[in-house]
């Protein structure tokens, strides 16, 4: 997708040379576009030491099992997406522990995708029915005859490597206050 008119005043874009790399800009403003990005996030959600795992009903990945997730909305911070996502598509309510994992798939849309290690609260997998159209708890062992998309059977190895809970933490007490921020680190504490 290419920017052809200026997103604050309306003029017509041009190719700029912007610190080095040639990008789309307005030739009467400072507006630049630096590219195309999504943001994904994805839940890794366990119980009794079985993984959830939604059925795609729609595509992309129509009829695989993956985990459950989506994309972050403009104004939401990514844990509140992921929690969301996961009670949309499966009923189930989880809440963030940390960040396990990390895809970057640079292409057309650069695709950066958040797998969040969460812990179960409550729930029965039921599928919404629109984007998904079953759900459930599975072992890897159950997996194996199913057809999991590659990328969620890279996930479900990170999940069972997961049992300490490390990871990437929400830092919920910063050593300087930087409000409105969603802060992950590792917890040295």
């Amino acid at each position: 997708m290419e920017a052809k008119h200026c997103l604050l005043c309306g003029q017509v874009m041009i190719e700029r040379d912007v610190d080095g790399t040639m990008r789309r800009a307005c030739p009467d403003c400072t507006y630049v576009h630096w590219g195309n990005y999504s943001v994904g996030v994805g839940a890794l959600v366990k119980k009794e030491g079985k993984l959830l795992l939604v059925r795609r009903a729609q595509n992309p990945g129509k009829g695989y099992w993956t985990n459950p997730g989506g994309y972050i909305e403009q104004l939401e911070p990514i844990g509140e997406t992921v929690c969301r996502e996961v009670l949309e598509e499966t009923g189930v309510r989880a809440t963030v522990r940390s960040v396990v994992a990390i895809r970057d798939l640079p292409r057309a849309i650069h695709n950066l995708y958040i797998a969040f290690a969460m812990d179960y609260v409550e729930g029965e997998p039921v599928a919404d029915g629109l984007e998904v159209d079953a759900a459930g708890f599975f072992s890897l062992e159950e997996m194996e005859t199913m057809n999991v998309a590659p990328f969620t059977r890279w996930l479900a190895d990170v999940a069972a490597g997961d049992e300490s809970g490390e990871g990437l933490q929400i830092d919920t007490d910063p050593v300087v206050p930087l409000n409105g921020l969603g802060l992950f680190r590792l917890q040295t504490k």
